[in-house]
């Protein structure tokens, strides 16, 4: 278990910027989404980081607007983490892990930013049906819930927490571990079948003219199949640590997890009825980044503690 000395009274402005980076990360995300929903991720031509050649194009269309406010609002969000990390480094001593924390979460935010940019470059946006924006989907997925990941670590160092730690932990750190997994597996899956339902419905190409919309559209009802499952690692995982350690912020973030997870599943079953319409995209995933960022907490608060007791 770590001994580091952690502030006995954290910051209040510290704690309060940073949820809400937490926070507006996640609108970030959702306003990402709605520019591949819309096939708005050409709306600047192939130009990065200018758009369509200039800083602020003169009467942008529809498509340009939508993609030029990603791009501010990215941006600002650069802005936003590295100020976090400025203010981390400040009021936190040299080797504190909440600085390890933040710096994770300054690399990741750059990740971020060179993935979207070679997004644009590429040219791996609107009706592009390459199998190389199928991975790259699937990476800028994995590194956006990691992403998260080290903000919630960051709020959760910030505002008190102790540092979470896997040694003598039993069974419990490689539940949650699985549980954590199966979730961003699940998520990636998602995120690809999202992009078939995007060139197939939006764009409008056809299985029998694309050999990667055919592929996308036969692993579909794969995606589904692996929810399920994970709902029931989610639960086992999140109901092992109500066990081993019956604290109240244990069992609320594990009652809230397996809570948010079925509401998920209904609006995953209710987007395949209505053939993924916009809005219940943006709401599923929505729901997908609660669910990461209450597991996450759930893990990171489990593990700071050792167990009452040997679980069996």
């Amino acid at each position: 278990m770590s001994t580091f000395p952690l502030r006995s009274k954290p910051n209040p402005m510290l704690v309060n910027y940073a949820w809400v980076v937490l926070g507006y990360t996640v609108l970030v995300i959702l306003w990402g989404a709605f520019v591949r929903a819309t096939s708005s991720g050409a709306g600047c031509g192939s130009h990065w980081p200018l758009c369509n050649g200039e800083v602020f194009p003169r009467s942008p269309g529809f498509e340009t607007l939508i993609e030029l406010v990603h791009r501010l609002s990215s941006g600002l969000l650069g802005l936003a983490v590295l100020a976090l990390l400025v203010f981390v480094f400040r009021v936190f001593p040299i080797r504190h892990p909440a600085r390890k924390a933040a710096c994770w979460t300054v690399f990741l935010v750059t990740v971020e930013a060179i993935i979207g940019a070679g997004l644009v470059r590429f040219e791996w946006v609107a009706d592009n049906d390459s199998v190389e924006r199928v991975y790259t989907m699937v990476f800028h997925f994995a590194n956006t819930f990691l992403l998260l990941a080290a903000m919630v670590l960051t709020g959760w160092l910030v505002s008190g927490g102790t540092v979470p730690f896997l040694r003598n932990q039993g069974q419990s750190a490689l539940a949650v571990g699985l549980a954590l997994m199966g979730v961003l597996v699940v998520g990636s899956g998602g995120a690809v079948t999202a992009l078939g339902d995007t060139l197939y419905l939006t764009e409008g190409l056809s299985p029998q003219d694309s050999p990667v919309v055919a592929g996308l559209l036969q692993s579909r009802y794969y995606h589904p199949a692996a929810a399920i499952l994970v709902f029931f690692l989610v639960s086992w995982s999140s109901f092992r640590f109500v066990a081993a350690r019956p604290s109240e912020m244990t069992r609320r973030l594990a009652y809230s997890t397996v809570g948010l997870y079925g509401l998920q599943l209904i609006v995953g079953a209710l987007n395949v009825y209505l053939k993924a319409p916009i809005w219940i995209q943006l709401v599923h995933l929505l729901v997908a980044d609660v669910i990461w960022i209450t597991l996450v907490l759930l893990a990171i608060s489990g593990l700071s503690v050792a167990p009452r007791e040997p679980v069996r």
